[in-house]
């Protein structure tokens, strides 16, 4: 038997989400969508068919060295 020392409290809130439809965003959550609109993958989009996973990998790590040089000139350039 465990004693409660041992135990994690559990904590639950009832009730319901605010709704803000209509509302815009405050400040701080406009700049957090701008930084993730930002992001690229640099990956194509699309669905792509592989008659292999070597062929897949070979393409994934194609894009991940691009994106690494993308980054790396951007870095060098500003």
């Amino acid at each position: 038997m465990s004693n409660k020392v041992d135990q994690q409290p559990i904590r639950r809130e009832v009730g319901r989400r605010k709704v803000r439809a209509g509302l815009a965003p405050s400040p701080t959550q406009q700049a957090a969508m701008a930084a993730m609109a930002q992001y690229r993958t640099r990956a194509p989009k699309g669905v792509f068919r592989y008659d292999s996973r070597e062929q897949m990998e070979a393409d994934r790590l194609q894009w991940t060295v691009d994106a690494m040089v993308a980054k790396a000139a951007a870095e060098t350039t500003s």
